[in-house]
């Protein structure tokens, strides 16, 4: 334990929601619910607006659609948070070499080994730099935590919020913690949480007065042992600067239950393909390819294969994954897939059957290919579940929304997601807010605008086009 607060928490405040605000001009004061917008969607992130009507992240979107009906619903846009985020986190290097990224939105950093902070004067000027840095960067803002450990430091900046600071000093964690909710503490979920509840402890103060022998008894000797010392204010766990990886993987939840054996196959090699952009995304490989399947009865299946050596190879993956599926029962139907790679490494050992593997997938794939025309019909969007979270090492991913894509023989009908950027020859930068029975209507504003006009065209018109997202903050 430090006896200066110079451990710093940083969470951005509302991440996607405020990111979509800054960036729509005519969203900003609005409730705006950002995730997956299909039947079995969840909200990623919402904006303080639509937090007032009890919206909040992992809900499904069906009840936050109940509660905000008004609100804007908007799908992701993971890069352009990504790019965001490598913005902020540039930035928390100029602190310190020791900064520990949580997700895209969160990190510790520590002061001290940056040689910026060593008392809580110090501590606070860098918080205050730090935010203000944020706020001429990013446009966005964000609420800092100051304490002499990690886990003080974060409930720090969860009483910042939003838009705040807040530093605790050291020597005074045990007071601050004693009338908390056992909740507060980090490892207590809900299960633990109505554990502890029916063992009369509600309190961390009631943790603290039931010893650490009770605690041992009641949840075994690691975690009560810790348990007893967090609410002790005890928490020595060091800022870590680099968080291996253990896995990549990606994920679609169907709107609709997919039966039919060629399609699920078709998805699981898709899948493939995104994990292994990911993957090397990331500068990895991997040994273990893992298949994940939840049926139509939410009962879930996950089947593994070790190769020989690490691999990020599309077709070693592909036909791996298409192998495991195989073993998997898919009567009745399947409502989740997911493929990942497990076992990482920074290199690639050359497998001698990786091209043979990677010439049959690429058959199969023209196979699959011409079967998916045949149920391009039913094909439904999908969102990749999961969307709050965490982008932890940078290469874990939050939600994203996917759709099959038609045969070059069926109609060429555009998608366009609403939130997503377009560009129009005639109008310029704008943003999709909705679309329907061969019509898009797209709103025309920058985020350096005043709220700008909606028009509406044929969602083949060929004056739009996809667009980039524009930065927040216009430079010069």
């Amino acid at each position: 334990m430090r006896a200066a607060p110079t451990i710093l928490h940083l969470d951005m405040d509302a991440f996607f929601a405020a990111a979509e605000q800054a960036s729509k001009p005519s969203l900003r004061g609005k409730p705006v619910v950002v995730g997956g917008l299909g039947p079995r969607g969840v909200v990623a992130t919402a904006s303080y607006e639509a937090r007032r009507f009890g919206v909040h992240s992992a809900m499904p979107m069906g009840q936050a659609r109940r509660l905000a009906p008004n609100a804007a619903y908007l799908v992701p846009r993971f890069s352009f948070y990504r790019s965001i985020s490598e913005q902020v986190m540039e930035l928390l290097g100029r602190l310190s070499p020791l900064v520990e990224p949580l997700s895209l939105d969160e990190a510790f950093v520590d002061l001290d080994a940056g040689g910026v902070a060593d008392d809580s004067a110090s501590a606070r000027t860098a918080g205050e730099r730090l935010r203000a840095d944020i706020l001429a960067t990013t446009g966005l803002t964000g609420s800092v935590g100051l304490a002499g450990s990690k886990m003080i430091a974060k409930i720090a900046s969860e009483e910042a919020k939003p838009d705040g600071l807040v530093l605790i000093e050291p020597g005074t964690e045990r007071e601050l913690l004693a009338p908390r909710s056992v909740r507060i503490l980090p490892g207590v979920g809900p299960a633990t949480g109505e554990h502890l509840r029916r063992a009369g402890m509600t309190t961390v103060s009631d943790l603290v007065e039931a010893g650490e022998d009770e605690l041992v008894r009641l949840l075994g000797r690691a975690h009560g042992a810790s348990l007893y010392l967090m609410a002790q204010g005890y928490d020595d766990r060091p800022v870590v600067a680099e968080r291996d990886a253990k896995s990549v993987s990606v994920e679609d939840t169907f709107d609709v239950d997919l039966h039919d054996r060629v399609r699920i196959r078709f998805e699981v090699e898709r899948l493939a393909e995104r994990c292994v952009g990911r993957l090397r995304a990331s500068g990895h490989s991997g040994r273990t390819i893992v298949l994940k399947v939840r049926r139509f009865d939410f009962s879930t299946l996950t089947r593994s294969e070790t190769l020989r050596g690490p691999t990020d190879d599309p077709g070693v993956v592909r036909e791996a994954a298409g192998r495991l599926l195989e073993a998997v029962d898919t009567t009745g139907g399947v409502r989740l897939l997911g493929v990942g790679v497990s076992g990482l490494a920074d290199y690639t050992q050359e497998d001698l059957f990786a091209q043979a593997e990677a010439e049959a997938a690429h058959a199969a794939e023209g196979a699959a290919g011409a079967a998916a025309g045949a149920v391009g019909a039913v094909a439904t969007s999908a969102s990749e579940e999961g969307a709050g979270s965490d982008a932890g090492a940078a290469v874990t991913g939050a939600s994203a929304v996917a759709s099959v894509e038609p045969e070059a023989h069926e109609p060429a009908e555009r998608r366009w997601a609403p939130g997503h950027d377009v560009r129009h020859a005639v109008y310029g930068a704008g943003w999709v807010q909705g679309s329907g029975v061969g019509r898009v209507t797209v709103r025309f504003e920058e985020p350096w605008s005043e709220p700008g006009r909606v028009r509406t065209f044929a969602v083949d018109d060929p004056e739009l086009e996809p667009g980039e997202a524009l930065p927040l903050v216009r430079r010069g």
